[in-house]
């Protein structure tokens, strides 16, 4: 028997809309379950959603597609309706062209006694819900004007918008725009987890993430290999516990180069992060001007300028390079400097490092152990590209980063990816207070620290990321996202690291 099981705890595995729209269909005649009675179970799925999150909820707006999308919000109107709600809807398109079991699900609707309206881009003050059911998950061109004029009505609205698989506008394998997009206060999925759903502008437009696995999930995640992965607070518990004999040179000796003239904080930021993520050791190679800045902020730290960069280097058991490095002749000559005699030590390169690395004609080879932190702006540097050819599609962005520079690669942003270029894992964590300066200062830190720590690039790269996210996000349930500094963000690495 169904249980419209719907749940805010995500499954890990993440896949192309395709996958699931031909892996369904297997499954279903695996199972003996008729494609209807998933259509079906869609719609009780986000009906119990309304009843349980929406009490007080009596009118509801039911916007349709000509799709299975709309088939899924024609069931929803149809159970509303039986349960006592006022129900309106809007049909987007044709119903000419409505078949399949789509033309089921609108024909008992419409049997029940509901009736079907074309949009007319005014709302009535009594509706207290929106359902989104227009554009499902095989959207990949440019909506159409009609559509996003709907679109553009519902969402000037005040109601909550609940959307049916995904949000309509939305690319459901890259998270772009496709035009003029819903923006959801909940996105209720189905089945298996669309990668498009957890990074980019769905960011900005999927609203809280629903999942319910209409009682086939087990049964399609063990027939069909995911794209991608996204974390959670369990991949936390992968950290190492420390050794109760352990002492300062059991975890790790870290070194930072950057800090070029006038940018020690982005040195001690990096700097401070590794500490407060478990680094025994730590020495910083700085501008000289930057070293009293340097020694007054952090006195757990040794610092010094280039000229005791080769004993460091020799000293290190990983590396941080390019925080506040500078782009002038010194940050020239400390890249150089790493990348020839520690080609082979454990490194994360970030920042003016990275502008550094798209001038060099190095052998990809020669970076192998190490970890790039690009922002869009970066890797759009890296792969001389524009930042919206990066963003359009992230998930191909960090594949050719790999490729390139057979690394791992980390692109931060909303949904940050991190990749080897043969696993794609997601940051399920992080906030908008993030979008300030310093904050991947802050990351490379903790990546830096626990390759230092002995982790292996990729497991340093993921953990990182999802440490520093959750510390943002626990700093942001105490304070708010508005204002977050990155600073703030170093006591709450100390927090997420061992709660």
């Amino acid at each position: 028997m169904f249980t419209s099981l719907v749940t805010s705890e995500l499954p890990e595995e993440l896949y192309l809309s395709d996958t699931v729209r031909q892996g369904e269909k297997r499954v279903a005649d695996l199972l003996g379950i008729s494609m209807y009675e998933l259509m079906e179970r869609a719609g009780e799925s986000v009906f119990s959603v309304i009843q349980q999150r929406y009490e007080h909820c009596r009118h509801i707006l039911v916007v349709t597609g000509t799709g299975n999308n709309g088939g899924d919000g024609y069931v929803v109107a149809r159970l509303a309706l039986a349960s006592g709600y006022k129900v309106t809807l809007w049909q987007v398109g044709s119903s000419q062209k409505i078949s399949g079991d789509a033309r089921s699900a609108e024909q008992l609707f419409r049997s029940a006694g509901g009736k079907v309206y074309e949009p007319n881009f005014e709302l009535d003050d009594s509706i207290d819900l929106i359902v989104d059911g227009i554009l499902g998950t095989g959207l990949t061109g440019k909506l159409r004007e009609y559509a996003e004029s709907v679109i553009t009505t519902l969402n000037k609205s005040s109601c909550p918008i609940i959307s049916i698989d995904v949000p309509s506008g939305l690319d459901s394998d890259t998270g772009r725009q496709l035009g003029t997009t819903v923006k959801a206060n909940a996105t209720v999925t189905f089945i298996a987890l669309k990668r498009g759903l957890v990074t980019a502008q769905a960011r900005s437009h999927v609203g809280e993430l629903l999942f319910a696995g209409l009682s086939v999930d087990r049964a399609f995640a063990d027939h069909n290999a995911p794209n991608a992965l996204l974390t959670s607070a369990r991949w936390r518990d992968r950290l190492k516990a420390g050794a109760q004999d352990s002492h300062k040179g059991s975890h790790g000796r870290l070194l930072v180069v950057g800090g070029g003239d006038g940018m020690s904080g982005a040195a001690y930021l990096a700097a401070a992060a590794s500490l407060r993520s478990g680094t025994g050791l730590l020495a910083s190679i700085v501008y000289q001007s930057s070293c009293f800045p340097m020694r007054s902020l952090l006195p757990e730290a040794m610092v010094s300028d280039v000229e005791q960069l080769s004993e460091r280097l020799d000293w290190c058991t990983s590396i941080c390079l390019g925080v506040g490095l500078s782009r002038l002749d010194w940050g020239k000559h400390a890249y150089d400097e790493v990348m020839s005699r520690a080609y082979n030590v454990p490194k994360v390169i970030d920042a003016d490092g990275l502008y550094w690395l798209a001038q060099d004609n190095l052998d990809a080879r020669m970076i192998a152990n190490t970890v790039i932190t690009p922002h869009p702006g970066e890797a759009a540097m890296l792969l001389n590209c524009s930042v919206k050819d990066v963003e359009t599609d992230r998930y191909l962005s960090v594949e050719k980063l790999c490729q390139k520079y057979q690394c791992v690669t980390v692109l931060k942003g909303a949904g940050t990816l991190i990749s080897d270029g043969k696993k794609t894992v997601v940051c399920h964590a992080g906030n908008a207070g993030m979008a300030t300066g310093g904050m991947g200062d802050v990351l490379a830190g903790v990546i830096s620290s626990l390759l230092a720590q002995g982790y292996k690039p990729i497991d340093a790269a993921i953990l990182g990321s999802v440490i520093h996210s959750m510390a943002a996000d626990h700093n942001a349930s105490k304070y708010g996202q508005v204002g977050m500094m990155a600073s703030d963000v170093l006591d709450s690495l100390r927090h997420i690291i061992n709660c």
